[in-house]
């Protein structure tokens, strides 16, 4: 950032008593707190949390420091839950990344499911001869709990994943979002969530890492045989 662009003084000031403001709003709002899932509380929380960003940025900016805490920003919260309190119907959303880390075994995977399903001697399709193709048979093999466990031994490096649990009073008809599947989604439904991201593992020691790969196996182990008679 260049000096011109630079945050004053009295600027970086100004955040700071903003901050003190917010936190004493939060305070009291808490001291008054109607119950556990307040408005007022949430309010004076995403209050406190938009001053200290600010904060941060401009204090950062002028001075090149940071604060030595971090409230995490309304974006990063769910609202309280105000679904059902007897659903009669849940949805399980899960989304997991992965980064294709070894092109050749995923595709050596997959052309051995593509073997099996062909050895009777008919033509087999080529699908098993690119990347989506190879992937969209080994997720049509197998459940993806069970690639997860075995992401390693088809190429793939785990990136973030969450799951989010969401409940209703009635399940929806037969085939209704079929066609946005991921849209529509009350964040007040949500029951709970869980979330696994690299962000999370910066201070993860060795053992652990180690205990990962005790879990997933060894790379340069000869593959196990791949069940494709589902």
């Amino acid at each position: 950032m260049s000096d011109a662009a630079q945050p004053t003084a009295a600027e970086v000031r100004a955040a700071a008593e903003a901050v003190k403001t917010a936190l004493d709003r939060h305070l009291a709002a808490i001291e008054r707190r109607s119950g556990e899932d307040d408005p007022a509380v949430s309010e004076a929380f995403n209050q406190l949390a938009a001053a200290a960003e600010v904060y941060d940025e401009l204090l950062y900016d002028r001075y090149d420091e940071v604060t030595p805490f971090e409230i995490p920003g309304a974006e990063d919260t769910l609202p309280p839950y105000a679904g059902p309190g007897e659903p009669h119907a849940i949805s399980v959303l899960i989304r997991r990344d992965y980064t294709v880390a070894e092109p050749q075994r995923l595709l050596a995977q997959a052309q051995r499911v593509e073997a099996a399903e062909y050895d009777d001697g008919g033509d087999e399709d080529e699908a098993a001869g690119s990347v989506p193709g190879a992937l969209g048979i080994l997720f049509g093999e197998f459940e993806p709990d069970e690639i997860a466990s075995r992401h390693k031994e088809f190429g793939l490096e785990e990136g973030d994943s969450t799951l989010w649990v969401t409940a209703a009073e009635e399940p929806p008809e037969a085939g209704e979002w079929l066609a946005a599947p991921f849209e529509h989604i009350d964040p007040q439904a949500v029951v709970c969530r869980f979330d696994v991201s690299a962000v999370f593992d910066d201070d993860a020691s060795d053992d652990e890492d180690e205990d990962e790969l005790d879990f997933v196996g060894d790379d340069d182990e000869e593959l196990e045989p791949l069940d494709a008679d589902k």
